[in-house]
């Protein structure tokens, strides 16, 4: 770099942190400002030998960092210090936590330890490291739930800024986006951080898709204005009249949320019909916030029909984010659907701000925080070391992305649960304890099976018996990861007390038998039963189902030896007479792997059923070889975050000799002659072989489903667009 180079750069990175001060949500003192700049110094200091891929000096990472922190977060001196500081340790060696202490103190010390610990992974571990990762992460949540804050804030930048890596580095890095930190901001109440790194996230895992949106949303941008425009016209003077203090925003739906309607549903782009909504956001005090909500609710519904079963009230019951609106869905001008969202200025702070300004607006006298109960319930599953990682983050998304329904207990108070909440549910969100006796349940007075799906509104009584206790079953009627994870350790405890009876029952048979129990003869008898380990066979003894019967036969198939058992052991898979090898190379010649571009046998995976033509990766799983995905498999992308270590790069190289089967559905209004219409159009028009067939019609509406063989993407793409034209077609789309 030249001297005017350099000189250019140094006044860039004055810029940006001047720009940080300026930004700052919450006002900040003398002191405040001091404690930023020793930050920004030492950062600076820190980093100075470094530079990001782009080729910029490293310490623009940590400014934008610690501007998404102060600006769209809105949090304190503290955290902005801390988000300077966040890579200091971790990329320098001359500076310790013990150095960040004494120049900076505890508290920020003991953020910067939390964000470097989530940095730092063992990178032995058999389990998915990402999960693990994700599980160390929440448990810093008990410290100081800044460090996930400002983690959120560096992976937005990350997000924000990946245009000079690897495409598989991106991919990996917008997966494990999309499966943990998006799901992590949303609970966290952090709803613009979480659309933003949604859409950058579907941006580099599926480009071409979003790409597709972002153009069309672009080209109906003046629609939708003029749209909000005679929609605000409409109730502009009866709000003026009331002398209410408001603003009309129009919000377009995000590119991320678009996408999964269209999944969701199987329409096109065109056919999700609220793809923005309308923000109402009045002034007003808080003795008068619910009151005015309301005012404008029915100056809304004066004007435009509302649609009943679409009424959303988090006023009355807000969100365990903390999150406050009400929502309505109305029919507007061209009679289509829109969402209109009411908020007073505090409620859209706490939306878009989130933790901060909930806790800013925070009652001191408010000690059933619900945010402070979700960080003491979280911690408690975090500490269940019963629960495997992968598992424990599926069973977290689960319960962040669920719909709540609200319940009474007998005595009236309000409880939050996920939408699918059995009493079992209900029962371990009021105490483990209680969770643990349960008997049985009654809802609104009457007994219901511990299965029942709760609904808003119901008062839920729990019956409980110091003799009751949890069995298998429970599994199978628990919903949320609280419940689950209890009921689980409940289960393993059990059976380690019952395998540890079936243990000495075992010995005593045995020795009958002249056979002693050693780590060699408990060997043969996992192997001879099939079993997974000791455990499973010490229970089985246990509980009876392994008896004498079938000892005295183990003990005659051993025929005093033991050379059986290892002969067993390692044995060779037997191979089919009648494959064709030749059949074998042509069908496995079809996919390359990795940049050797490598010819390697694997299987087709049956979640997604890729056909050439697809874009695909390989998965090295652990006892099936190579499975072969599609990128846009409902499993990509919990694949591609948690195992990205197991991940094979792949492609199709020639697809002109081979077929493969796909599925298709369609539905639409029957008429005669339909059927036949599509018949001929698969076999003679475009000659393309017919697997099998299946329609049903009920009151004039059509729906089938269509087994076809195709020789790749491209086949099977004009085969369902000749479809879509048949007179009376509706849909088309493969399964």
């Amino acid at each position: 770099m030249t001297e005017v180079d350099i000189e250019k750069e140094n006044a860039a990175i004055a810029k940006a942190y001047k720009e940080l001060l300026k930004v700052s949500y919450q006002t900040l003192s003398k002191d405040d400002k001091k404690l930023i700049r020793q930050a920004f110094e030492v950062a600076l200091d820190a980093h100075k030998d470094q530079r990001r891929k782009s080729g910029e000096a490293y310490i623009f990472h940590p400014i934008a960092v610690a501007k998404i922190v102060a600006q769209e977060i809105g949090l304190d001196a503290t955290s902005i210090a801390s988000a300077l500081l966040h890579d200091v340790v971790e990329d320098n060696p001359n500076y310790t936590i013990a150095d960040i202490e004494q120049l900076f103190g505890e508290t920020v010390a003991r953020i910067v330890d939390g964000l470097t610990k989530i940095s730092s992974l063992d990178t032995e571990m058999d389990v998915s490291l990402q999960a693990e990762n994700f599980r160390k992460m929440l448990l810093t949540l008990n410290e100081d739930v800044r460090v996930i804050i400002i983690k959120i804030a560096d992976r937005l930048h990350n997000m924000q800024t990946m245009e000079s890596m690897r495409a598989d580095k991106q991919v990996k890095i917008a997966s494990e986006t999309l499966y943990i930190y998006a799901p992590l901001a949303h609970r966290i109440g952090l709803y613009n951080i979480k659309t933003e790194l949604e859409d950058l996230g579907l941006k580099y895992t599926e480009p071409e898709v979003y790409n597709d949106i972002l153009e069309k949303m672009k080209e109906s941008k003046e629609e939708r204005d003029a749209y909000i425009k005679s929609f605000s016209k409409v109730i502009e003077d009866s709000l003026n009249k009331e002398g209410i203090n408001y603003e009309i925003k129009g919000r377009p739906k995000s590119i991320f949320s678009i996408r999964r309607k269209m999944v969701k549903q199987g329409v096109s782009f065109e056919e999700v019909y609220d793809k923005f909504a309308v923000r109402i956001i009045y002034k007003s005090d808080l003795e008068n916030e619910k009151f005015l909500a309301w005012k404008i609710y029915s100056i809304v519904t004066d004007h435009f029909t509302p649609n009943p079963i679409r009424l959303r009230d988090w006023i009355s019951s807000p969100k365990s984010t903390g999150y406050e609106a009400l929502h309505i869905t109305v029919v507007g001008p061209k009679s289509r659907f829109v969402e209109v969202q009411i908020r007073s200025d505090r409620m859209n702070e706490i939306a878009e701000k989130g933790y901060a300004a909930h806790y800013k607006y925070k009652n001191d006298n408010d000690k059933d925080d619900s945010l402070d109960l979700w960080i003491n319930r979280l911690q408690e599953a975090l500490e269940s070391n019963e629960t495997d990682a992968v598992d424990f983050v599926e069973q977290f998304k689960l319960n962040l992305y669920s719909k709540e329904i609200f319940v009474f207990s007998p005595k009236g108070d309000l409880k939050s649960l996920p939408k699918g909440a059995t009493p079992l549910d209900f029962a371990f969100s009021i105490h483990t304890e209680v969770g643990m006796k349960t008997r049985g349940a009654k809802v609104n007075g009457k007994l219901v099976p511990l299965s029942h799906e709760l609904q808003s509104g119901d008062r839920v009584e729990i019956l409980t018996s110091d003799n009751a206790k949890p069995n298998a079953n429970w599994l199978d009627y628990a919903t949320t990861a609280r419940a689950r994870s209890k009921i689980k350790t409940a289960l393993n405890e059990d059976t380690k007390l019952i395998a540890e009876e079936g243990k000495e029952i075992l010995r005593r048979k045995l020795k009958q038998l002249k056979i002693t129990l050693n780590e060699s003869s408990v060997n043969e008898l996992v192997s001879y039963f099939k079993l997974s380990t000791s455990l499973d066979l010490f229970y089985r003894v246990g509980i009876g189902s392994i008896d004498n019967t079938k000892l005295k036969a183990f003990a005659s198939s051993r025929s005093g030896s033991i050379v059986s058992y290892f002969k067993n052991r390692i044995r060779k898979a037997e191979v089919p007479k009648d494959i064709n090898r030749e059949e074998i190379t042509s069908k496995y010649d079809m996919l390359v792997f990795g940049k050797e571009e490598e010819k390697l046998s694997y299987t087709l995976a049956n979640c997604c059923n890729p056909i050439p033509g697809d874009k695909v990766f390989g998965f090295l799983t652990i006892n099936d070889g190579i499975k072969v995905h599609k990128k846009n498999c409902p499993n990509a992308l919990s694949l591609q975050s948690n195992y990205a270590y197991r991940i094979m790069q792949a492609k199709w190289i020639d697809s002109s000799q081979q077929v493969y089967t796909s599925q298709i559905e369609l539905s639409g209004i029957d008429n005669l002659g339909l059927v036949n219409d599509i018949t001929n159009l698969i076999s003679q028009n475009m000659h393309v072989n017919m697997k099998s067939i299946s329609f049903s019609s009920d009151d004039g509406v059509f729906s089938g489903k269509i087994t076809v063989q195709v020789q790749n993407q491209t086949t099977l793409k004009k085969l369902m667009d000749k479809l879509k034209k048949i007179n009376g077609i509706d849909k088309v789309k493969r399964v």
